[in-house]
C-alpha cells in the first residue's frame, strides 16, 4: 500500500501540495482529479523523487520512502510513465521497450513482459524497428504505457494519458489500464478526462489548489453533483 501523510511541496514561493495526505490501496485504480495547477502531477513526481518534498511522508508498503532517489523508487516497483510521454525519439520502439526493463536481471521475465506488452498494444509490435520520434501521438503514449510495464511495476502512475488523443485512441489506453489492473498491478492515474477516470477508478481524490477537496469511490463521485458541475462534460468524450 502506499500511504501519504500531510505531504507539502513548495516551488519557490508557491506552495504547490499543502498537507495533502492519499492512499493507495493494493489491486486498486486509485485517481486523482482537479483543474490544472491542483498539484496532481506534483504528487506523482513527489513519489517517485523528481521533486523534492518540503515535509510530510511517503510510504510504501510500511517504509518510509520519502527523500528517496529515483532510482531506488522504481527498483522497488513504483513506474511513472509521464506526462508528454517522454519517449526517446531517436531510438527504436523496441530499444524504448528494452530500456523499460534496464534494472531488471531477470531475462525471461523480461522477454515475457515485452511480449505481453506487444499483445497489449498491436500497433508497437508494427512499429518495433520504427525510431519513437516518428510515431503519432497516439503511438508514442502507447509505447510511454508499455515502457512503464517493462518495469514490471507493483505500482504503476500514469500522469495525464490520454492527453490531446483522439477518443478512439484515448478508449485503447484505458481498456489498457484496466487489463493491467486485472493482471495484479496497482494504479495511480492523474486524468483531465475526469469522467472517464472516474468510470474505472475504485477511489477517487478531487484536489484543488494543492489539497484534497472532495474523496470517495469512483462511482459515487461520478454521481455528485458538486463534481459533476465542476468537473464534468455534459456527455462522454471517451466511449468506455
Amino acid at each position: 500500500m502506499l500511504k501519504i501523510e500531510k505531504l507539502s511541496v513548495f516551488y519557490g514561493g508557491i506552495h504547490a501540495l499543502r498537507g495533502v495526505d492519499i492512499e493507495v490501496a493494493d489491486g486498486k485504480i486509485v485517481t486523482l482529479i482537479g483543474a490544472n495547477g491542483a498539484g496532481k502531477s506534483t504528487m506523482l513526481n513527489s513519489i517517485v523523487g523528481l521533486v523534492k518534498v518540503s515535509s510530510g511522508d511517503i510510504e510504501w508498503n510500511g517504509e518510509n520512502i520519502t527523500g528517496y532517489s529515483t532510482k531506488d523508487v522504481v527498483s522497488m516497483g513504483l513506474v511513472l510513465a509521464p506526462e508528454g510521454r517522454r519517449v526517446f525519439p531517436n531510438l527504436s520502439v523496441d530499444e524504448n521497450l528494452r530500456l523499460g526493463a534496464y534494472f531488471r536481471k531477470d531475462k525471461a521475465g523480461v522477454r515475457k513482459d515485452r511480449e505481453r506488452c506487444l499483445t497489449l498494444f498491436p500497433r508497437l509490435k508494427e512499429r518495433l524497428r520504427q525510431s519513437a520520434g516518428t510515431l503519432s501521438g497516439g503511438e508514442q503514449q502507447m509505447l510511454a504505457v508499455a515502457r512503464g510495464l517493462m518495469s514490471s511495476p507493483k505500482l504503476l502512475m500514469l500522469d495525464e494519458p490520454s492527453l490531446g488523443l483522439a477518443p478512439i485512441v484515448s478508449k485503447t489506453i484505458f481498456d489498457v489500464i484496466r487489463e493491467i489492473n486485472r493482471n495484479g498491478a496497482t494504479v495511480l492515474l492523474v486524468e483531465q478526462n475526469a469522467r472517464a477516470a472516474l468510470k474505472i477508478a475504485d477511489y477517487a481524490y478531487v484536489m484543488e489548489t494543492g489539497a484534497v477537496a472532495m474523496q470517495g469511490e469512483g462511482r459515487a463521485l461520478l454521481n455528485d453533483d458538486n463534481v459533476r458541475k465542476s468537473y464534468l462534460g455534459e456527455r462522454d468524450e471517451i466511449p468506455l
